[in-house]
């Protein structure tokens, strides 16, 4: 078989939002582990922006991919008109896209389009409000329109619904990582939940796996809704203790703080956020503070729908405990090299490099000027012996 034909034979995807969490492992995965399967385009947002439509329709139109794969958001606390534009109708725009190419649409949602509870099925959705916040509202809102055009239009879509998302090369501090930070950080006095307190957790590492089946299983998978979790559910006071405890720290206390007082409190750090501003000084709280409630409210999805299903998990025994220790590492060593965080700087990311760069910067010049300016051979033409022939012949 020619290379040409193989090439034919690979699938070619397009990845929108390959810069965040899950579409950063998404194509570092479908990079290193299926690339003789699939090609998988992911442009930045100056190439093609979910916000406006003719972008969308130039670039597929030019690519003409197999599948499209959503895993682009706006941020938690973005405004109506951004989290409208890219979570709402950038992802109807994209369907609109695929449905006229007649693909595949993967699109990845989230838990906050679900009520509080234990045992949530695909099918327990809120009912769409005013006030929900702009994150829920505009994720709620594109679930609703990819399932309506599936029936009007032939849609081939499947939603992924993740919950609390963990993984490594998450360049901001959100969501678990935020817990982390502040814990890590010695921010959080008191455990702010309550006992029995419960929220289902997604490992990032293994959604490629599931993006995998679900494409080459299009006909069981399709226009249909999935919750991806962990199968055991997490008490949010024992996740915090067990990182206290790997971490050997003496904060949080194991004192529980009622929700109207954390409320009380943050109606004044908002306050107080709103004063700091009319100084130039920006201050601004974390995100996550809008889903202080769900600090006191469980949330536990069902995965008896996929469990069901062909698709089988490669890791059935990794969680969110066995991979907290190569989280801690991870990010207290990128925290620490952004000085976010300093206290642990010997213990996890000590460089003799490091030491030799910040207190003996003239030896560490000598020693590079000596021994680290050569050109890579590796990179340079070697020398044929015709062009050695040649050289001699001149010289004669």
């Amino acid at each position: 078989m020619t290379q040409e034909s193989q090439k034919k034979q690979r699938h070619l995807g397009v990845l929108i939002g390959g810069s965040g969490l899950i579409g950063g492992t998404l194509a570092h995965y479908f990079k290193t582990k299926t690339p003789e399967e699939f090609d998988i385009r992911a442009p930045s947002s100056k190439k093609l922006s979910i916000r406006n439509s003719q972008d969308i329709v130039a670039y597929l139109q030019r690519v003409q991919p197999d599948f499209v794969i959503n895993a682009a958001m706006a941020s938690l606390d973005s405004d109506a008109q951004l989290a409208f534009e890219t979570n709402y109708l950038g992802s109807v725009n994209i369907a609109r896209a695929c449905s006229a190419l007649n693909i595949s649409y993967i699109h990845l949602s989230s838990a906050a389009v679900l009520p509080h509870g234990e045992n949530l099925t695909e099918e327990d959705r809120l009912c769409l409000k005013s006030n929900m916040t702009n994150y829920a509202k505009s994720k709620l809102m594109a679930e609703t329109t990819l399932e309506y055009m599936g029936e009007t239009q032939g849609l081939d879509y499947t939603i992924i619904r993740v919950a609390i998302v963990y993984g490594e090369h998450d360049h901001k501090i959100q969501g678990f990582h935020r817990l982390l930070f502040t814990v890590a950080d010695e921010s959080m006095p008191f455990l702010f939940t309550k006992r029995g307190v419960r929220h289902s957790y997604s490992n990032a590492n293994k959604i490629p796996y599931l993006v995998h089946h679900i494409l080459t299983h299009r006909e069981e998978f399709s226009r249909q809704t999935y919750h991806f979790v962990d199968k055991e559910p997490v008490a949010l006071d024992d996740l915090i203790l067990t990182i206290r405890a790997y971490l050997e720290l003496k904060k949080p206390r194991e004192i529980y703080i009622p929700y109207p007082f954390v409320r009380i409190g943050k109606f004044f750090l908002e306050r107080l956020a709103g004063f700091l501003n009319w100084f130039a000084i920006a201050a601004r709280l974390p995100p996550e503070y809008m889903f202080l409630k769900d600090f006191y409210l469980s949330q536990v999805l069902s995965d008896e729908k996929l469990e069901q299903s062909s698709f089988v998990d490669p890791a059935p025994e990794e969680n969110i405990y066995t991979r907290l220790p190569s989280l801690v590492v991870y990010y207290l060593t990128r925290w620490g090299h952004l000085n976010l965080i300093t206290r642990f700087k010997n213990e996890f990311f000590a460089d003799t490099l490091e030491e030799d760069f910040l207190y003996h910067p003239e030896e560490l010049l000598r020693s590079v000027h000596a021994d680290s300016i050569k050109p890579f051979a590796e990179l340079q033409e070697p020398e044929t012996e015709t062009d050695g022939e040649d050289s001699s012949n001149w010289t004669n």
